[in-house]
């Protein structure tokens, strides 16, 4: 059970809702819960980051480092061990251990490719104008890019793995594709947070087959799926003092929205754990780890919110340990600079030298 001191923390941190439903968990969903099991100080410039990406056969974590370079950390060791050459913009990793194979996704519309085991890097492989992030469906053997929106709408680049070899682009009306998730036989999805709906893709025919409308979402944002219930989860972000920030869990066949629960501002990542029945979000402005317990395919309950650090909103997930991997920073808003006042009015865009960290999170 939450002890006192879990239960103030949540109640000051989270929206009043979010705090009731906790302090309303009963008994038989109770559950042990995360701490902070470690911090790992990095030396940088002050620069932002994106995505973490988790490699459990190996215990790495990369962590798109931006304008540092893709960054690999040895969480057995407690170290950083790399910072991959001709990945300058990186975004994030997306990770092909079937092939040996990563690549890290760059903001100058690069992929730079690299072998897992090594983290030997080849030539880097020109896209376009801005790679956002990338997708692999192992199914279909297909990487699936996101780029940067041109015009009124955005290109999904769909490559072979693992030659690499570009097959052909999809056009989508969005210019916020976010994040995807592929249900192992043969199918995409795909979340678009400016229409607050998940595509449907074909990657082999390189089509869209249905758009579904998230109802109770707004800014649909990271997404995971439980495949064996053909159900997909999808944080959403919310809009300042209209929608809240939710969870949202979809039917994959109707497209029905079989429940929501509320989550903390600035989510950009969640992972679903089958073998514990578990959806974790990470979620950066309320600095909270909102997790969710899966009672069957359409019921869930609200079963912890862990204070974490202002920042931590991307993370990666060991399903062997269970444990969780994010990183932070010491930021400020900027009022001479450009704010991301869609995620928040005060939302960091400087990042003091010195101060970026990951953080490990393990269950107790």
């Amino acid at each position: 059970m939450l002890n006192r001191t879990s239960r103030a923390l949540a109640a000051l941190m989270l929206p009043a809702t979010l705090a009731a439903t906790l302090a309303g968990a009963t008994r038989a969903h109770a559950y042990d819960g995360y701490h902070l099991q470690s911090v790992l100080n990095v030396p940088s410039k002050g620069l932002a980051w994106d995505y973490v990406t988790m490699d459990a056969a190996t215990g790495r974590v990369f962590v798109g480092h931006r304008k540092e370079g893709l960054q690999v950390f040895d969480m057995n060791a407690g170290k950083m061990i790399a910072t991959l050459d001709k990945t300058e913009g990186s975004n994030a990793a997306t990770l092909m251990a079937e092939f040996d194979l990563g690549v890290s996704n760059n903001d100058n519309g690069t992929l730079t490719p690299f072998k897992l085991s090594t983290l030997a890097i080849s030539a880097p492989i020109k896209l376009g104008e801005e790679v956002d992030t990338s997708h692999y469906d192992g199914f279909t053997k297909r990487l699936l890019v996101n780029m940067a929106a041109t015009g009124d709408g955005s290109d999904v680049i769909v490559l072979e793995a693992p030659t690499l070899k570009v097959l052909g682009k999809i056009r989508l009306p969005s210019t916020k594709l976010e994040g995807g998730v592929a249900d192992g036989k043969g199918m995409f999805y795909l979340a678009a947070r400016d229409r607050n709906t998940v595509f449907t893709i074909d990657p082999v025919a390189m089509k869209v087959t249905a758009e579904r409308k998230i109802e109770g979402c707004e800014q649909a944002n990271s997404v995971d799926m439980d495949t064996a219930n053909n159900r997909i989860f999808v944080a959403c972000r919310g809009k300042a003092n209209a929608v809240a920030p939710v969870l949202a869990v979809m039917d994959a066949a109707s497209g029905k929205v079989v429940f929501t629960g509320e989550i903390g501002r600035g989510n950009d990542g969640l992972v679903y754990d089958g073998a514990a029945r578990r959806i974790i979000t990470m979620n950066g402005v309320d600095a909270a780890m909102v997790v969710f317990e899966q009672v069957d395919a359409d019921h869930y309950k609200m079963v912890e919110a862990l204070g974490t650090r202002p920042g931590a909103r991307s993370f990666g997930y060991d399903p062997k340990t269970r444990r969780v991997y994010t990183a932070v920073a010491e930021g400020a808003a900027d009022a001479s600079k450009r704010i991301l006042t869609s995620v928040s009015p005060f939302y960091a865009n400087t990042f003091t030298p010195d101060t970026f960290a990951v953080l490990t999170y393990a269950p107790k």
